[in-house]
């Protein structure tokens, strides 16, 4: 039997029988490892390289600045602006939880963390507004899909350091087509609510009070262009951009809405040490077995397969959208970003496909996983907050799968979506 046979076999047997990802991983290597004459030396070594890289640095404060600001009112903040505006027509609170989505988005980096802080709010105030309990779980999981594509982005992040693009290209990239999917989940709300015929009193909008409004949450609305704008006009590195958001979150929980105390310090610090440190063993457990899949020339083989079924690029990647369709419905978006992506990039560049765009796809991609049973991660949490059966959550988000569905589609036959303005700010070729 072959290496890559072994590596294979161990692998699917292992995730069979229950196995955490990072576990799966490092066994079939390390079982794969032993029919070969690769020295077992390797292990160490390139274990500690997949997790010695700088840009890496950046998801941990990201996480903890995300979950700083969540406890200490900002989250409040930004919905209170949200909602006048989306007030004024019908399905109002649905549209307003997405609009919150985007703009906590443009924080947290995190989809389930996402629902978790705008959900927490919204869920409960539509549910007293008369309005579906399936269908307030189903915009606040849709919603919450936007925490990995709007940046910053943590897959983003990931993806970026594997495939050697810069990361500020990939944020940018991703800001068109954040857009226009949160404006499809808006669309897909306000006609759901119309279909379904919620009662509910749309509420007059008034100029004066939307302005003082903002200006109350004026710290709130800043951090976006503060975390952001510092990226973009070339101040800071998204790394330490990332540190910028934790003093920021600092600044804003404990100085401004003095809501910050020892005890919310401590959690977060919980949260971004926990989530972190799954994140950076699976990196590195993943980094060895990308190793070993290239020694075995899997990259070659898997491209030659791809192109021996079609080589325009209009059909590969047709053909790798349904691939990640399924594969997001069993596994976590990190982990199929950091297997697939040494496999398949060499695929894509022969086409000419740009990796920077081959990304975003695979980044949209994969904000269905989040929606989609058995591992959808934002339908379980959304699931818990409505008090709504997973089945019947699973259901109403249909039409927000459909409307990503047709975006991806867009975004995958029009590059230009995701790459004109990167290209334009000169990150990546025309």
């Amino acid at each position: 039997m072959s290496t890559l046979a072994v590596l294979t076999l161990v692998l699917i047997l292992a995730l069979l029988v229950g196995l955490p990802i990072f576990m799966a991983l490092g066994i079939s290597t390390c079982v794969a490892l032993l029919v070969t004459d690769v020295p077992l030396s390797m292990i160490p070594m390139t274990l500690f390289r997949g997790v010695d890289q700088f840009p890496l640095l950046a998801i941990p404060c990201f996480i903890l600045a995300g979950s700083l600001m969540e406890s200490c009112g900002v989250t409040r903040q930004i919905i209170d602006v949200v909602r006048q505006p989306a007030g004024v027509i019908h399905g109002g609170l649905g549209v307003a939880t997405i609009l919150a989505c985007m703009f906590f988005s443009a924080i947290s980096g995190s989809g389930p963390g996402t629902v978790a802080a705008v959900g927490s709010l919204m869920i409960p105030s539509m549910i007293r507004a008369g309005y579906d309990r399936a269908y307030a779980g189903a915009v606040a999981s849709s919603g919450g899909t936007l925490g990995i594509l709007i940046p910053p982005s943590n897959p983003m992040i990931i993806y970026g350091v594997i495939a050697s693009v810069s990361i500020t290209g990939m944020f940018l990239a991703g800001m068109i087509p954040g857009l226009m999917i949160g404006l499809a989940h808006c669309f897909v709300a306000w006609i759901v609510a119309k279909r379904l015929r919620f009662i509910e009193t749309p509420e007059p909008f008034r100029l004066g009070e939307f302005l003082r409004t903002c200006w109350r949450s004026k710290w709130a609305l800043a951090s976006p262009v503060v975390i952001l704008g510092g990226i973009y006009a070339g101040v800071f590195t998204p790394v330490e951009a990332s540190i910028v958001a934790v003093f920021w979150a600092l600044f804003v929980g404990g100085a401004v809405n003095r809501q910050l105390t020892i005890g919310k310090l401590y959690r977060a610090l919980q949260d971004g040490a926990m989530i972190s440190g799954t994140v950076l063993v699976i990196v590195g457990t993943s980094t060895l077995f990308g190793q070993l899949l290239t020694f075995e020339q899997a990259p070659t083989r898997m491209a030659n397969f791809i192109l021996g079924i079609s080589e325009h690029w209009f059909v590969v990647l047709l053909l790798l959208i349904a691939v990640f369709y399924v594969l997001g419905m069993f596994m976590e978006t990190l982990s199929t970003i950091i297997i697939l992506t040494p496999v398949l990039l060499p695929v894509v560049t022969r086409l000419g496909i740009d990796p920077i765009h081959f990304g975003i796809i695979f980044v949209v991609t994969n904000e269905v996983a989040f929606l989609t049973p058995p591992l959808g991660v934002n339908l379980f949490v959304a699931s818990k907050m409505a008090d709504v059966s997973l089945e019947r959550l699973s259901i109403h988000v249909l039409p927000h799968i459909a409307a990503i569905t047709v975006c991806i589609l867009l975004l995958a036959y029009f590059p230009m979506f995701s790459t004109w303005l990167p290209h334009w700010l000169g990150y990546g070729k025309f």
